[in-house]
């Protein structure tokens, strides 16, 4: 278990080495760099793979002050600054997907390519974001019980998936006051879209047909707006986290895509 103390924070990485096209891989809310495991498994042979736990994540323990993805993104620059690896490819799911694009966007020199997987460029929906407003609060005023984790499970992991007991486990672990300062982040970061034809990397889209999070008419959308998008590759039956409800469909997307460039 790796640890650099960059930009004020003290970031967890991992980092399997080699000389391969290095691909970074950013989490989603509320996960850390566990959630890709099959993917790592499966690529680091061919690919220096870099996971990393963001702000408030997994071993990461953010400070106290505000932040937005911008920030995160300029987190990540920094861990490849010291990492030696000056351009890569960036893969993120949901949240770490948000932090992709905004890497592209402020550094496409940096970019070798976007492989977006259950994400996408706006902000929240009204409608959803006032559903989570009120679980944040029952999280942040109760704390996490069984009940609400095992809803915040059914959207972000899948309806009834076996992986969802471990994280849930690690839910229940984390301080509930501190379930703040990462909500807001996601919650009001800005849109991209309007931006999204800045950014000429080649990219690839993943999504999960079952994704009850975010809409497959978005990850459409994103796609349509990057103009090196190589289309959407819709994982049957993938929840949310598809990467890690999906691994073989996924896996083979992202190897096939990375071999493309």
């Amino acid at each position: 278990m790796a640890f650099v103390t960059l930009r004020g924070q003290r970031i967890h990485y991992e980092d399997t080495g080699g000389a391969g096209l290095s691909l970074v891989l950013s989490h989603g809310f509320l996960y850390d760099t566990s959630m890709f495991d099959a993917q790592v498994r499966q690529l680091r042979p061919r690919h220096r793979v870099i996971t990393w736990d963001q702000r408030g994540h997994g071993s990461t323990v953010a400070t106290s002050d505000t932040f937005t993805y911008w920030d995160s993104a300029d987190d990540l620059a920094a861990l490849l600054d010291h990492l030696g690896v000056k351009r890569a490819v960036l893969g993120g799911m949901s949240q770490g997907g948000f932090i992709s694009l905004r890497f592209a966007l402020r550094y496409p020199d940096r970019t070798a390519g976007l492989i977006l997987i259950d994400s996408q460029a706006g902000t929240e929906d009204p409608e959803k974001a006032q559903q989570y407003d009120l679980m944040h609060d029952v999280w942040v005023g109760t704390g996490p019980t069984d009940q609400l984790t095992e809803m915040v499970a059914a959207i972000i992991v899948g309806n009834n998936r076996p992986e969802s007991a471990a994280w849930i486990a690690k839910w229940k672990a984390r301080e509930p006051q501190s379930l703040t300062q990462i909500y807001r982040a996601l919650m009001d970061r800005d849109d991209v879209t309007p931006r999204l034809g800045e950014i000429h990397a080649p990219a690839l889209v993943i999504h999960g047909t079952e994704d009850v999070a975010i809409d497959m008419a978005l990850a459409d959308r994103l796609c349509a707006g990057l103009s090196g998008c190589k289309g959407v590759v819709r994982i049957a039956g993938g929840s949310h986290s598809s990467n890690m409800t999906n691994p073989e469909q996924v896996n083979k997307a992202i190897e096939e895509f990375l071999a493309s460039i």
